[in-house]
This record gives C-alpha cells, structure tokens and sequence, in this order.
C-alpha cells in the first residue's frame, strides 16, 4: 500500500481527493510522531505536579466542570466519557464520509496540542488503512462541543465497544479486536475529550461536499451549454465584453467556460427568430457564477479547518499551559454549509426551469420532446421528479446556523448546529446530482430534433458517451432506470476542455 504520510503541512482538498482516488493509506511523519509524543509526556509530567484542575483532565465535562476527579479514576473518566456520549441515531454515516472523519481526526491530533497518546493515533490510522469503519449515525451532535455524539462512536472500537463494519460486515467492535489480535485501549488522562471534541463530523461532511461540489459546478455549465443549443438559444450573453464591466470572479469563469463548450457549434451560430432567451438560459454565468463564488469561499473556510487544532483543552507545552476554549465550536462551518447548500441548490434550481423549457413545445421542439405527444407522455414526469427534488432542496436551505439551543444545564449555551447544516448539505448534493442528471437527460433527447445540425465538438462527444448508456427515447418506456444512469455517468465521466 501506498502512504500519505501526515504532517504539520497543508492539507489541501486537492491532496484529500487524491488519497481517496488513489486509495492511499495514512501514516504518522516522524515530525507529527514526536510532536504527539511530546505533548503527552509533558501533560503526564504536569498531572504529576499540578495540583489546581485542569478541565476534562481533573474533572467532570460540561456543566459538571467544578466536579474534581481523582488521579486513580482518571482513566475510568475518559471511558465513561466515550461511552455516555454515544448517543447518536438516525441514519447511518455514509462509509465514504467516516473514511474522511477518521483521516480527519488523525491530522487534527497530529499537531501535538491534544495530549493523545501515540498508540491511540497508531490505532486510527491502522483503522483507516484497513477499512476498518466504525459505525457512526447522523444525528446527536450541537456542532458546538465539537460533534461529541458522532465521535464518540468513532471513538468505542478504540476500547472495544460499539460496531464496526470490516468487509462488508457490520460486527461488534470486540469480535474485530479479536480477530486482528488487536488490544482494547486503555485511555489516558484527557484522551477522550481529545477524541470526542473536535469538528472532524462536520468538516467531513463539508470536504465531500466541496469534493463533490466542483464536479457538479462543472456538469451544471456543459449540461446548460447542451440545454441552450438543444433549444436553440443565443450565445451573446457569454460574450467576454458583457461580463468584463461587472467581473465577478465566478461569472467571468462561468462566460469563459460557456463559450469554450460551445466553440464550434453550429447549431450556436445559426440564425435565431428570437431576440433573447429565458433567464434559465441567457444568465447561466450570474447564477452559475455565484455559486461558483459560494464554493470558493466554503472551500477556504474548510481548507482551513482541516489544517486546525479543533479539540479542548488545548495544550502548549512551549508555553508551559494547558488552556480551556472553544475552537471545537463549528459555527465558521456552520455558516459555510448553510451557504454552499444554497449555492448548490440553486444549481438544481436553475436546471429544472431549462428542463421545463425543453420540453414545453417552444421553438420547435415537440411538447415533452417524443414524436407522438398525447399517445406518448414523454419527458413530462422526468421534470415533476426534478420540480420535487428542487423543493425538497428549498426547504433543506433553512440555515441550521441561526438556530441554538442551549445545553450542559446552561454551561454551553451556544452552539452552532453545524452538524445539522452538514447533514442537510450532504442530501442537497445529492438532490443537485439528480436534477442535474434529469436536465442531461433532457437535453441530449431534444438535441436529436435538431439533427442533422450539431453541436460542438466537446457536447457531440459528451452525448455520444451518453448514448451508450441512455438510448434515445422513441416511444413510452420506464424511465427510472435512464434516470439512474444518468446519475451515474455524472460520476464518472470526465468533461473535455
């Protein structure tokens, strides 16, 4: 196998696709070893001579904070921390996104201010590297003590509780223990909290949504390129002057990338009878544009989290100090995914009405895009599935970020949601996917009324790849099985500059 090999450098989303697409296992660097190391030794020996508490090291969590713990019970502390806070439910955390959470945690606790022990990373990584996944749910976490819930369940195989799933099998996490030949942990001073606090859920969430976002950025320009030539509309409003004297940097991408798909076209340059198109169609770059703006702006937010220390207390050893605040609290997350589901869901937004456009009977199209409309129903009911997927992805766009409801007895009484906003962001990906999938579908049926005029180059050879997994569509068929590959020739085909 294959390493990365985890440092104190920059994480980017870029490296973290490329673990993922290449399989890559994790290891500790030597820097990020003796960083760990070192921070443990220093609060084993500050435990040794301090007397005054240290939160969540000497004493109780949240509101129990003034309750001091003896040293012999330590130990007995973290554990009962992990397992009293797994209390999440709901549906189960996708195996791709607890792959993330895992790698994401080992980088948080690489940095050498969390008091872990080695072993304790060493396990993480031995679980990611094997696909050792625990079972973790999505709901249960305030996204403000860090996703205590979530991570908890990350954290019981450690001790050997809870579920893992190894080789397709859910199991009890002792059985894997057993089998690997592997001993349960025994968890320092402070190791729990260190585990448990942190944004590792949510951020998580977030880089598969940012991951996922740029791919669907991307599909949403060449499928509105084949969309506007299907329906014959106008390039004008790509051209470089309109977009040059109000140059967001997103619409400016967007016009550029537009008339890049369309060069070439001849159905593009052939004599229009209409003067202008439909928003849908001729303000592509402004709405596209905009959303690509949100997830550049989402991306720094969590390219900057996941190169963070996120747990409490945080220790410094150079500084002789072990300190108690809050940069668990997911609010800057919060605000970034209740954005970019918004940004994203305008994309499915947006392609429903040129779908609905498509099939409407304009500009010589035949209504719902089939040769015998009335005997045929067509593409009518593809466009209610993508008008209900649109409204369900509304309603998901209700910030999480300005709720809160204060918990721990009043002692964290603010908390971000965070985790809320990244569990409804990760269905509105999914919802933009279908709808997006939907719209191509769509597009390449109206496209063959227009033959024998073509497209361009890059659209030609794009609905070529897609007619070998979607037919042109004659008469009535089941339509759920095109819609279903459709979906999965988004994930896999690569669009051509």
């Amino acid at each position: 196998m294959n390493f990365h090999h985890i440092t104190h450098g920059h994480l980017s989303l870029e490296r973290v696709r490329t673990i993922l697409e290449r399989g890559l296992g994790i290891a500790l660097s030597e820097e990020a070893a003796a960083s760990v190391a070192r921070c443990r030794a220093y609060l084993d020996e500050k435990m040794e001579n301090h007397d005054r508490p240290v939160y969540g090291v000497t004493t109780g969590f949240g509101s129990l904070c003034n309750i001091s713990i003896g040293r012999e019970s330590l130990a007995e502390l973290q554990r009962n921390l992990v397992r009293s806070h797994a209390c999440g439910t709901g549906e189960r955390v996708p195996r791709e996104i607890v792959r993330l959470i895992l790698l994401l945690k080992v980088q948080s606790l690489c940095y050498g201010h969390s008091g872990v022990q080695l072993r304790t990373v060493q396990r993480l990584c031995d679980m990611y590297n094997e696909e050792i996944l625990p079972v973790i749910y999505q709901q249960g976490s305030l996204g403000a003590s860090g996703d205590l819930a979530p991570l908890a369940h990350m954290s019981l195989p450690l001790i050997g509780e809870g579920e893992v799933e190894w080789n397709g099998t859910v199991m009890p996490a002792g059985e894997m223990l057993a089998r690997k030949g592997w001993k349960p942990l025994e968890l320092a001073s402070k190791e729990g909290l260190a585990l448990l606090n942190g944004t590792q859920f949510m951020s998580a969430y977030g880089v598969w949504a940012l991951l996922n976002a740029r791919r669907l950025s991307d599909w949403a320009d060449a499928v509105g390129a084949l969309s506007l030539d299907a329906f014959d509309g106008r390039t004008e409003p790509f051209e470089e002057a309109v977009h040059a004297i109000r140059p967001h940097r997103g619409q400016l991408e967007t016009a550029r990338r537009m008339r890049q798909l369309l060069a070439g076209s001849r159905l593009a340059v052939r004599r229009k009878e209409h003067v202008q198109d439909p928003y849908s169609f001729r303000c592509i770059p402004q709405v596209h544009g905009a959303s690509k703006d949100a997830i550049d702006y989402a991306a720094g937010v969590l390219t900057t989290e996941i190169n963070s220390v996120t747990d409490n207390p945080t220790v410094f050893p150079e500084l002789d100090s072990v300190i108690s605040a809050g940069n668990f609290h997911g609010q800057p997350l919060a605000l970034a995914m209740d954005f970019l589901a918004i940004a994203l869901a305008e994309l499915g937004n947006i392609s429903e009405r040129r779908t609905y456009k498509l099939i409407s009977g304009a500009r010589d199209l035949p209504k719902f895009l089939v040769a015998a409309p009335g005997l045929n129903s067509g593409f009518m009911i593809p466009q209610y599935t993508a008008a209900s997927i649109v409204s369900q992805s509304k309603g998901l766009c209700m910030p999480a970020s300005v709720d809160s409801i204060p918990s721990s007895q009043g002692q964290e009484d603010h908390v971000s949601m965070g985790s809320n906003a990244a569990t409804k962001l990760w269905r509105v990906v999914c919802n933009t996917e279908r709808v997006l999938a939907i719209e191509l579908f769509n597009a390449a049926q109206a496209l063959e009324f227009r033959r024998p005029e073509r497209t361009s180059p890059v659209l030609e050879r794009l609905v070529a790849a897609f007619r070998e997994r979607v037919p042109f569509i004659d008469n009535d068929t089941v339509m759920y099985p095109h819609i279903e590959q459709a979906v999965r020739f988004l994930r896999t085909y690569e669009i051509a500059d």
